[in-house]
């Protein structure tokens, strides 16, 4: 691997407080960026001042939109020091995400080495408030000038940073979510299964109209029967439905999600009985009428855990665990954020101290 060079920006940045900090509005001093051309492969790896890059405005990225993107966290644990969790599955999964956009794949190596070289230049922006942590976005896109539908040859790879509070305003309060009955967001054999921006794109309409209605995030229904749920508009989806945790299978058109594999394992070891299987929104609304489902939750690296409250479907309404945080809820949010910051121990090897 080649060695990155490092150029460190001549002025830098005022940080904010990290007692007010939001989501995804703030960038750190530097970034990360690799090249590709075909028959040269990925080169050139470096470490550059934050900035905009100039690209043409036939770049293919920009006319179909052949890109993805990663999401992860480093966070400050109680001793200074900062840790990553599970960046090599970030690689796997953008690896899987370039193969289905026909991007030629970051080698796991190199990814995770550029994701440790950045976070250690910009150590100091890892800030150290309860419930803070940097959050590291990789992303590749195509640069080819050309007008033509077909694969680029030449490909831009870039990391950025940047501190994140909570990511929803009400923090780990239970959030309410609408299942959405028009639009859906993937089908198995498309992209759904990636994380590329076409996905989040075809799930805006339905956001904002959940948001009108005061929903805070969207319940997808699967693109042909239209009747299983498959995951909410960031995250994973779980249920704890009499004493069984049941979470969608992951079928080609849900993200396989790391902190949904993080949970599951939890859950597993913890002596829970969990289905991966499909869940018709007929079924989780019984369950809930009947008063088996007992607690519900999104997971996903910019919330962690997010509990749901509410959930509305057609001319339906159900509250879980009466509105509030369920225990197990809890237990996995404790847990999981307690490993990524530190504070807990971490038996199965996820954290990657710098």
């Amino acid at each position: 691997m080649e060695e990155i060079k490092i150029q460190r920006a001549a002025k830098l940045k005022e940080k904010p407080d990290p007692k007010t900090l939001g989501f995804g509005k703030i960038f750190s001093d530097h970034m990360f960026l690799l090249d590709y051309h075909a028959g040269q492969g990925w080169h050139d790896p470096r470490i550059v001042p934050y900035g905009p890059f100039m690209l043409d405005p036939s770049a293919m990225v920009f006319h179909y939109a052949q890109e993805v993107f990663e999401g992860l966290k480093a966070y400050r644990a109680p001793d200074g020091s900062v840790q990553l969790f599970r960046p090599a599955d970030n690689a796997r999964r953008m690896a899987d995400s370039c193969d289905r956009l026909c991007i030629p794949p970051v080698p796991e190596e190199l990814f995770v080495e550029a994701v440790k070289a950045l976070v250690k230049v910009d150590a100091d922006w890892v800030p150290n408030e309860p419930g803070t942590s940097l959050y590291i976005r990789p992303f590749v896109i195509a640069t080819d000038a050309s007008l033509g539908v077909h694969a680029s040859h030449s490909y831009l790879f870039c990391i950025i940073t940047g501190p994140v509070g909570a990511y929803y305003a009400e923090g780990i309060n239970p959030v309410k979510i609408y299942v959405e009955n028009d639009d859906v967001r993937a089908v198995k054999g498309g992209t759904g299964y990636t994380k590329c921006g076409g996905n989040y794109a075809a799930s805006i309409r339905a956001g904002e109209r959940a948001e009108e209605q005061g929903y805070a995030q969207v319940l997808w229904l699967d693109g042909v029967h239209r009747k299983y749920i498959e995951e909410v508009g960031s995250m994973n989806v779980m249920f704890k439905v009499d004493g069984k945790i049941i979470t969608p299978a992951l079928t080609g058109s849900v993200l396989p999600g790391i902190t949904r594999r993080s949970c599951l394992e939890l859950l597993r070891d913890w002596g829970y009985a969990v289905e991966e299987r499909l869940i018709t929104a007929e079924e989780l609304f019984d369950a809930a009428e009947s008063g088996k489902l007992e607690e519900a939750w999104g997971t996903g690296t910019a919330a962690v855990i997010s509990p749901i409250g509410e959930m509305g479907w057609k001319d339906k309404h159900v509250v879980v665990n009466g509105g509030e945080i369920g225990s197990l809820t809890q237990k996995l949010y404790d847990t999981l954020t307690g490993i990524q910051w530190g504070v807990e121990p971490d038996p199965y090897g996820w954290t990657v101290k710098l």
